[in-house]
This record gives structure tokens, C-alpha cells and sequence, in this order.
């Protein structure tokens, strides 16, 4: 096999990067809607890339995948006429994993947009979260983007203190009563809440409100990644902590220091690689692993 379009999809946006061959490519696309079939949209994303260079196999990590969507030979049929010879999906929770831990043991916990967390012992894979901005990606970008806008929310119509984080809506908002209906009506809700999470990182240090979202939101992490390793038997975990959701130094201490009071001997993984790097490795996974079972084959 030639050259492989490794795929890492995500609600914030679709992220490409060749891997073999003798060009370089890398692109961002605008990032998926979950709400629609996510197969259309991944052969939207394969189609673009295919006007801008040539590869021969594709290689998919992506969020949104459900278990009837959870079909290469089905996404691969999308993009017949490209002559492609062979496609790789996965949800991304599997591709995070291999990108963070490889082939060892641990926990993955994967905050962007959405949040995941895959925990892999000896004998089992466990999946905690990853069940939507509506159920569950406790944690996540937009989970505290969200519980950003109800603290403006909250502040504006006296329920709640006073935060910094007012100022940012009305950047967007002038008039904040009118927020709560435009951003149900957008199609891109969930990215644009979303967004909010890099203000609550920047003014984690001097807004209270700012600080506690960022608390509560590396502890929720912690919590699902305490219980990927208990499912899966692992008292002393290697656990990586990947996504953007990390850059911000609040949630991370958050996380790490409950992690550490609840599971004192893990270890925490750094400079792991992420769903990207994770894609790309998928050709080369043992399809009788654990891991490789979980990923779907054109052919």
C-alpha cells in the first residue's frame, strides 16, 4: 500500500494529513455535524482532499460514529469513483488511544469539543462518556462553554455572581437575552458554545467563575478516567491526557490532582500523540487485538 489520507474527525473541525508517498499534505475542514449522518460527511472531507493530492487508502478516526454507521465497505462505496483501494474507520476514541498509548495498557482521556475517555486492560476495552453534548462529554469544550454562558446567563438575570466572562458574550451578544435563541437556532451550536471554553482558560487565573468551570471540568475528567480503570482492572494506570480542552493549566492541575487522590500510583503520560497520529497507525494494527477488532475494513 502507497500513500494513506489519515483522517481525524471532529465536531470543531476535520483534520488531514498524508502519510507516505512523496508529496505533503495537511488540511483542516469544517468540522462535523453530529446531529446528520456522519458517512456523507467523511466522503464530503475524502472528496476534497482528492482533488488536492493522491493517496491510496484512507485512514479515519472520527466522533459521531454509531454502531449502523460503523461500516468502511459502506463510507468506501460514498467514494467509488475515486479509485481508492482500501478504507479504515474507527470511532475516535480508539484512534485517540493509539495515538496517546499505542499498544500498552492504560487510560486515554480525550477532551476537544467533545470528550472520550478509553480504558484498555489485559482482557478488555471500556468506553466511558462520549455520549454527546445533549448526554454526556462531561468535561469537554463545549461542556464548558456551556457552563460559561449559564454563568453569563446567570449573572444577567441576578441569579449568579458577577463574572469577566460577560464581556465576552456581549462581544458576540450585545443584547444577551437575545443569545440563548440564536445560538439554539445555529447549525454550528455546538462549536460556537464551544468556543467560549478558550475564554474560560484565559481568565481562569483572575475570574472566579472561570476558575471553578476549569475545576470542575478536570475533575469530571478525572472521574471518567477513574472509572475506564476500574472497569478494565488497572490499579496503576498510564493515563494520557490529550486534546485542547488540556491546553488550558487549569483543567489539567484540576485532572492530574484527582487523579493522583483517587489513583495515586498512575502515571501520567506526556507529550502523547493524538487522534491524528492515531489515524495514521490504524493500517497497522493487528486486526485480532483488542483494538484492531474495533476497527471497520473496506476490504
Amino acid at each position: 500500500m502507497g500513500a494513506t489520507l489519515a483522517i481525524d474527525a471532529g465536531q470543531t473541525g476535520i483534520k488531514l494529513t498524508l502519510v507516505g508517498g512523496d508529496t505533503e499534505f495537511t488540511a483542516v475542514y469544517p468540522g462535523l455535524q453530529t446531529h446528520h449522518p456522519v458517512l456523507p460527511q467523511l466522503a464530503a472531507a475524502i472528496r476534497l482532499a482528492a482533488a488536492e493530492v493522491a493517496f491510496d487508502e484512507v485512514a479515519i478516526g472520527t466522533t459521531g460514529l454509531t454502531s449502523s454507521e460503523h461500516d468502511a465497505s459502506a463510507l468506501h462505496a460514498l467514494v467509488a469513483d475515486l479509485d481508492i483501494a482500501r478504507v479504515l474507520l474507527a470511532h475516535d476514541s480508539i484512534t485517540s488511544y493509539l495515538g496517546a498509548l499505542g499498544n500498552r495498557d492504560g487510560v486515554v482521556v480525550a477532551a476537544g469539543t467533545g470528550s472520550i475517555i478509553l480504558g484498555r486492560g489485559p482482557e478488555r476495552l471500556a468506553r466511558v462518556d462520549g455520549w454527546g453534548h445533549l448526554l454526556g462529554d462531561g468535561g469537554s469544550g463545549y461542556w464548558i462553554g456551556r457552563e460559561a454562558l449559564k454563568a453569563v446567563l446567570e449573572a444577567f438575570d441576578g441569579r449568579g455572581p458577577e463574572t469577566a466572562l460577560t464581556d465576552v458574550a456581549v462581544a458576540e451578544f450585545p443584547r444577551l437575552d437575545d443569545a440563548y435563541t440564536e445560538i439554539q437556532g445555529s447549525p454550528d451550536r455546538v462549536s460556537r458554545i464551544a468556543k467560549y471554553a478558550a475564554a474560560v482558560a484565559r481568565l481562569s487565573t483572575t475570574d472566579e467563575m472561570a476558575a471553578r468551570i476549569s475545576r470542575d471540568a478536570g475533575r469530571e475528567l478525572a472521574r471518567s478516567a477513574v472509572a475506564a480503570a476500574r472497569v478494565v482492572g488497572l490499579e496503576a494506570p498510564a493515563v494520557a491526557l490529550i486534546g485542547g480542552v488540556f491546553r488550558s493549566e487549569a483543567v489539567h492541575a484540576a485532572c492530574v490532582a484527582a487523579l493522583r487522590e483517587t489513583l495515586p500510583l498512575c502515571e501520567i503520560v506526556s507529550e502523547a500523540g493524538d487522534g491524528i497520529d492515531g489515524a495514521a497507525t490504524l493500517p497497522a494494527v493487528d486486526p485480532t487485538s483488542p483494538l484492531g477488532a474495533r476497527i471497520s475494513r473496506s476490504r
